[in-house]
């Protein structure tokens, strides 16, 4: 059995742990007030703008037993750069303040959320950021079109008339992410990397569903 096989197994119920989420279940399937999406979308923001400065941390601890997940990260960067703009384009569409966004904290859990994947990065194991990529990969490809389509119509807009750039281009993109993803996981053998990703998973899904808990970011404007 593949590596990757492994992950989807041993993470699945994290996963399924956050479809359980009152919010996480309303959002899906009766959307956002708009108040709420703009709360999501100041997390976000913060989230993805850490999300190239994580990568790159990971990569400079990637020794050559690591080369291809380095060379894996490099391109991620590159491809990913610039959308924490997209998510400032969805707040500005909104009516959001976007200078707010920016010099404003995101929520406790969104910076806990931050806080763990540099230093699982840094201090545990460079393949741990793996599980970061693993779970938002999973949540875009798995729910962002349902949600961003879900949030539009609570909100009486059309998807494509702004506001949902970010949720609605990640849902097709992180379906090829997913695939490079799935690849390169399968050649990672060394049980420490394993072990590091495997847990990195699980506390990427759990702190993202604390967003949506009490304390976090949706559930406090």
């Amino acid at each position: 059995m593949s590596f990757f096989i492994t992950l989807v197994e041993m993470t699945d119920a994290s996963r399924r742990d956050l479809e359980l989420i009152p919010k996480v279940h309303s959002m899906m399937n009766h959307g956002l007030t708009l108040a709420e999406y703009r709360g999501f979308l100041h997390d976000l923001y913060h989230i993805v703008w850490h999300f190239c400065p994580v990568m790159s941390a990971a990569a400079a601890r990637c020794d050559d037993r690591f080369r291809d997940v380095r060379y894996d990260l490099y391109e991620r960067i590159e491809e990913e750069k610039g959308h924490d703009s997209w998510v400032l384009e969805d707040i500005e569409a909104l009516g959001g303040d976007v200078r707010a966004v920016r010099e404003t904290p995101p929520s406790p859990p969104a910076q806990a959320m931050i806080a763990f994947n540099y230093y699982a990065s840094d201090r545990v194991h460079p393949c741990s950021v793996l599980g970061m990529l693993y779970m938002l990969e999973v949540v875009s490809s798995v729910y962002g079109g349902r949600v961003s389509d879900s949030i539009a119509r609570a909100l009486g807009r059309n998807v494509e008339n702004g506001g949902f750039k970010f949720l609605s281009s990640h849902a097709t993109m992180d379906l090829d992410h997913m695939a490079k993803l799935n690849r390169l996981v399968k050649t990672i053998d060394d049980a420490g990397a394993q072990n590091a990703i495997v847990n990195a998973t699980h506390v990427n899904f759990h702190q993202f569903g604390q967003l949506f808990r009490e304390g976090g970011g949706l559930l406090a404007t």
